[in-house]
C-alpha cells in the first residue's frame, strides 16, 4: 500500500497529530504493554512522518523494561497515539483507531512477537 496522509488525534481531541504512512501491513505485538493496550498499529514511519501539530504538552510518557521503546499517551483522556520503536529507535508506529476517517476494524493484522524482545532485569 502507498504511504499517504493521515490526520489523527486521542479521544478528547487535545492531542493532534498528522503521520505520513501506509495502514498495511497493520500489526498487534504481543509484549504486555500492547496486550494490554490492544491497539492496531501501523507499519513502522520514519521519525520525520510523524507530526504533533498541537498538545505535546498533553502527553505523557511512559517506558519499560528496556525503556528504548517510547509509548505516549495523552494525559487527559488515556489514549495512546502513536510509540517510538524498541527494535528501530529512529521509526514509529501509530494508532490506527486515531486516525481519521479510518476503520481499524476492516483491515487485516499480523502479530508481532514483541515478547520475545523483552529483557526482564532485576526487580
Amino acid at each position: 500500500m502507498i504511504p499517504e496522509r493521515y490526520k489523527g488525534s486521542c479521544h478528547c481531541g487535545a492531542v493532534r497529530f498528522e503521520v505520513r504512512t501506509a495502514l498495511t501491513p497493520a500489526g498487534r505485538c504481543n509484549c504486555s504493554m500492547c496486550r494490554r493496550k490492544g491497539a492496531l498499529m501501523t507499519p513502522m514511519i520514519d521519525a520525520a512522518d510523524v507530526k504533533i501539530i498541537s498538545g505535546e504538552e498533553s502527553l505523557t510518557l511512559y517506558q519499560f523494561n528496556t525503556r528504548t521503546a517510547k509509548h505516549y499517551f495523552c494525559k487527559h483522556c488515556g489514549i495512546y497515539p502513536f510509540h517510538q520503536t524498541r527494535k528501530d529507535p529512529l521509526r514509529w508506529r501509530a494508532n490506527i483507531g486515531c486516525l481519521e476517517g479510518v476503520d481499524p476494524y476492516a483491515l487485516e493484522a499480523s502479530v508481532a512477537d514483541g515478547a520475545s524482545l523483552s529483557v526482564l532485569e532485576d526487580a
